[in-house]
């Protein structure tokens, strides 16, 4: 049988990893860090790799020693079978940490004085470092990243408890542990003391996942100390002893044990709410918020663009946030003329009205909403339609990562789904609704959507001011089921009576913040001014003289 000596714990030079590389018989190498292959590995340090007759297993090579430069014992030396060899001066040169397979050895880790790894006899399938010197089954065992902290672990805490190894550092610890799995899960209690480096942060909480719920305990030192070893070497006992018993049972991402969290508790993010300008809606849904989906839903023509404009110069006036606008049914010119309707009570995208005022006038008005406090602040897509979701989906994004964006008005869905699949409305409107969440959930920005609703069987639609339902929106249920907020605007707008006709009854369909559905509010569209008011609901029967 041949034995083959290979350097471990090389430098990248791809990541930078100190110890990561380990290189082949024939010059390859290949970084376990960033798992980068390296055909012809160059290194001004890497030793000749030289491939000699197994002349293990001679227990007696070398000889026991203190391994003074780490501080461990001969006592703990002997406990664990470590052997050392020496140069003509006395100077020990190498460590030989023994593996066995079940009570048999069968090769040794050596490490040599210049910090390189080499191995003797048989690697694969062997036990964790240390494993032969404890029964099965026990209270506790202490698993560690590296030998001499496995020796240090076990003076630390008296020699009372097993501590024992993986064999390959960081980046072998899924296998090494895999393989000795039964052995591991035969303790009650599993003190993961792995390297306080992200990798070895990274792997503890790997082999955490391998154990069974509950039996994976991570150990935490200070900042200072990288390892067990240090720590041994400080001479801190009472310190690592401390941390030993405070190690935490380790629990996925996401799950709490909330004995530990009342603390946190009252330490979260205040999640701020913008009002409305309607007193009715606030009362219903407190609010704006950012991280929240809103979608405003309506028939054709019944006034969701006029809401929207409305709440784009109130996101511009009454906050100091970015405020991005994307409707996709008009060029830029119309948005701009929209927004600053409201500014001037008058309708502005109507040539004849815009043409009452100067270009000087148009100018201040355009400044104060536009320049001054708010320069810089307001962004806008200039494309009227759309011909590539993911153009859109890649601007939308910019909007808020880019130019800062809080808010963004999108107007509205069902543009969107024109562009992304031909003939099947449904799985469009769940492939946007779902990316739509993602940019939401990832940007924390606040999105005010619109959509329209389907089209009704019977006698009534929209049109003649039916009362609406989460049923009623167009083509799929992700849009409520994806959305924060459902909010409908419902209008007779073919009412003889003229105030009816441009009344719009707001009706939360869904509030996931508040659980409060209904009617909210009635608001009053008046044609000379382009403007929405708020109309008590229980003003609105007596402007028409009778229910309604």
């Amino acid at each position: 049988m041949d034995t083959h000596f290979v350097t471990h714990r090389k430098p990248c030079p791809k990541c930078n990893s100190s110890d990561a590389v380990s290189i082949n018989q024939d010059g390859s190498a290949k970084c376990f860090s960033c798992s980068t292959f390296f055909p012809k590995f160059h290194s001004d340090n890497v030793e000749t790799i030289v491939t000699q007759k197994n002349h293990i297993m001679d227990v007696s090579e070398g000889e026991f020693a203190a391994l003074k430069d780490r501080n461990i014992s001969l006592e703990t030396a002997k406990q664990y079978n470590v052997r050392v060899t020496k140069n003509d001066k006395g100077y020990i040169n190498s460590h030989r940490y023994p593996y066995y397979i079940e009570n048999d050895l069968v090769g040794y880790k050596i490490r040599k004085r210049d910090k390189n790894f080499a191995w003797e006899g048989r690697a694969a399938d062997v036990g964790l470092f240390g494993q032969q010197l404890f029964k099965s089954k026990g209270k506790y065992i202490t698993l560690t990243e590296g030998e001499c902290d496995a020796m240090a672990a076990y003076e630390l805490t008296g020699s009372k408890w097993p501590c024992v190894s993986i064999r390959s550092g960081a980046a072998g610890a899924v296998r090494d542990v895999q393989q000795n799995l039964e052995f591991l899960e035969s303790f009650e209690n599993v003190i993961i003391n792995f390297d306080s480096d992200k990798q070895g942060r990274e792997a503890a909480k790997k082999v955490a996942r391998l154990l069974s719920p509950g039996k994976a305990k991570l150990m935490l030192l200070p900042e200072e100390f990288k390892d067990a070893n240090d720590v041994l070497q400080a001479n801190k006992h009472t310190l690592y002893t401390t941390a030993w018993w405070a190690a935490k049972t380790y629990t996925p991402s996401g799950v709490y044990n909330l004995s530990d969290k009342r603390e946190d508790y009252h330490d979260r993010p205040r999640k701020e709410s913008l009002p409305f300008p309607w007193e009715g809606l606030n009362n219903k849904i407190y609010g704006l918020r950012q991280g929240e989906l809103i979608t405003f839903t309506g028939g054709t023509g019944l006034g969701k663009s006029s809401v929207t404009r409305e709440l784009s110069h109130w996101l511009i006036t009454q906050t100091e946030d970015n405020v991005g606008v994307i409707a996709l049914e008009e060029d830029w010119h119309r948005t701009v003329d929209g927004i600053l309707s409201i500014e001037a009570n008058t309708r502005l995208h109507i040539e004849q009205e815009r043409e009452m005022y100067s270009k000087d006038e148009l100018n201040v008005m355009y400044d104060k909403v536009f320049m001054g406090k708010n320069k810089d602040r307001v962004w806008i897509h200039s494309h009227l339609g759309l011909h590539n979701i993911d153009e859109l989906f890649s601007k939308l994004r910019f909007m808020i990562v880019g130019c800062g964006c809080k808010w963004i008005v999108l107007d509205h869905l069902h543009m969107l789904v024109l562009s992304v699949l031909d003939g099947d409305e449904r799985q469009g409107i769940d492939f946007i609704m779902g990316r739509l969440r993602e940019i939401v959930e990832e940007t924390h920005a606040g999105l005010i959507l619109v959509s329209h609703l389907r089209r009704v069987d019977g006698n009534r639609g929209h049109e003649n001011g039916i009362e609406t339902s989460l049923s009623h929106l167009r083509g799929s249920q992700s849009i409520a089921q994806v959305s924060d907020t459902v909010v409908s605007i419902e209008r007779n707008q073919q009412a003889d009576c003229p105030i009816e006709a441009n009344t719009s009854k707001i009706r939360v369909l869904k509030c996931r913040y508040s659980g409060d559905v209904g009617l909210a509010t009635s608001l009053l569209y008046d044609k000379t001014t382009g403007r929405l008011s708020e109309v008590e609901l229980d003003s609105v029967d007596e402007l028409l003289g009778e229910d309604i």
